[in-house]
């Protein structure tokens, strides 16, 4: 047996714990591909996961951690060898099936892409779940048959980690990007990743009306809530938004008039379960399109001794860009 340290969120009475502490081969759950994970990252998920505020987590004990890099330690999976450098976004891990907050692991090889050309492991987690959602969105918008020249976008949450990639994407693609946010501090940060306007997001995030002025063609919006709502009805005629988030809430208080007055779409964005050719196109694309400058500028690293408190940080709104986490 093989001891490891993992972060393992687990049931108490008085509520959920979370500690980090020595595990074994034993304590991993089925699959056909046993990881050495060497990086991982912090997403808005992970915070929920780590500290319990939603119910994220659904199975007991768990180890935390959506995103992963590693090297295959053994497979009998014929898409895998030893040796192979990996990533992993989606199908549940971190949630019902262990997760990435951990020195190894064992998953289904299914779920797993080889690392994407061009991509180092540290910025394929410097992506993560974050990034490939903002790549999804992107590619969403742009199947809608959206381009630059129709107008401006909107990202909410532009300081975030989906904002932040999505902000890069879309400015290195030709849009003009209005960025809202909530920091005014971080005006000149998402300048620099190529927002060309910044709005208060108190513009977007109170009760407004069912239409109001046409000011974007389209948009990517991981707040929902008022903030959707409102972001729909300022969308230009035949225009979309691609959602993929709810840091307001899952609600959508809002009116059909956008839909049916307009011709805006709603376009849903899962990260989770998408097939493997849609997973692999957003990571050429990712390979592609993302500046390495920027997602550099944009990006944290911290250790794995640290990655509990940063879980924690990304819920107050202390974290801004990416953060990747060093664990083997």
């Amino acid at each position: 047996m093989t001891n490891f340290r993992a972060v393992v969120v687990d049931k108490a009475e008085s509520g959920q714990t979370v500690e980090m502490r020595s595990v074994d081969d034993a304590f991993l759950m089925e699959g056909d591909v046993t990881l050495r994970v060497t990086r991982s990252t912090v997403n808005y998920k992970d915070g929920l996961a780590i500290t319990g505020k939603s119910p994220v987590v659904r199975r007991f004990p768990m180890i935390p951690g959506i995103d992963m890099a590693g090297v295959v330690e053994h497979s009998s999976n014929p898409g895998f060898k030893p040796g192979d450098e990996v990533i992993l976004n989606g199908f549940g891990v971190g949630e019902t099936h262990l997760g990435a907050y951990a020195e190894r692991a064992r998953v289904k090889g299914d779920w797993l892409l080889h690392k994407p050309e061009g991509l180092s492991a540290a910025e394929c987690m410097a992506v993560g779940t974050a990034g490939y959602t903002a790549m999804l969105a992107v590619i969403a918008l742009e199947k809608h048959g959206l381009k630059p020249s129709d107008g401006p976008v909107l990202v909410t949450g532009a300081a975030g980690g989906v904002g932040s990639v999505a902000v890069a994407l879309l400015s290195k693609l030709g849009w003009h990007v209005v960025a809202s946010t909530g920091r005014a501090s971080e005006a000149d940060y998402l300048k620099t990743l190529g927002a060309a306007e910044i709005i208060d997001r108190n513009e977007l995030s109170a009760p407004g009306r069912p239409l109001a002025k046409e000011r974007w063609a389209a948009g990517v919006d991981s707040v929902g809530s008022h903030t959707l709502v409102n972001a729909l009805a300022q969308t230009k005629y035949r225009g979309a938004i691609a959602a993929c988030g709810l840091a307001q809430g899952m609600d959508l208080p809002g009116s059909v008039a956008p839909f049916i007055l307009r011709g805006v779409s709603l376009l849903g964005i899962d990260s989770v379960y998408q097939p493997k050719p849609v997973r692999e196109e957003a990571w050429k694309r990712l390979a592609q399109d993302l500046d390495r400058a920027k997602l550099a500028a944009i990006t944290t690293t911290v250790p794995f001794d640290a990655v509990i408190e940063t879980a924690r940080g990304i819920l107050d709104g202390k974290i801004r860009g990416r953060v990747v986490v060093e664990i083997g």
